[in-house]
């Protein structure tokens, strides 16, 4: 009898573990792109990336792109994505498809202090949160 309440005592330790709340610190939150890649936004002030409850958007000047969004195991599932087809060239055209692949990559999601850094195996995102008393 004591062996058959072994399981289910470790199940229930397991709901115990605290985990990070990921997508409430990200749901209804509006980002500003610091860097892309190691480079500043070349528009900055047009570099965002959103999150609604369950819809997402990002640009970085030029196109904006959105879909569904959710967190597994620490790495945000975007997509399927779709955007808008305007002609863009240069350096916000670069950035624009590095922010794409990284999105469609699953990136890893980390927390440095508030700030936002998503990773994939070839991109990189930081991002600070936009907020009442940001400027």
């Amino acid at each position: 009898m004591r062996f058959a309440l072994l399981p289910i005592a470790a199940i229930a330790c397991a709901a115990c573990v605290p985990r990070a709340a990921v997508p409430e610190r990200l749901a209804g939150s509006q980002w500003r792109f610091v860097t892309i890649d190691g480079d500043s936004p070349v528009d900055p002030g047009r570099s965002t990336l959103t999150f609604a409850d369950d819809r997402m958007s990002a640009s970085v000047g030029c196109n904006a792109i959105g879909g569904e969004w959710r967190v597994e195991q620490g790495r945000l599932i975007a997509g399927p994505l779709a955007g808008t087809r305007m002609f863009c060239e240069g350096d916000v055209w670069e950035q624009e498809q590095a922010i794409s692949a990284l999105l469609v990559a699953a990136p890893v999601i980390e927390w440095h202090g508030e700030d936002l850094v998503l990773r994939s195996s070839g991109h990189e995102a930081q991002l600070e949160r936009l907020g009442a008393d940001a400027s």
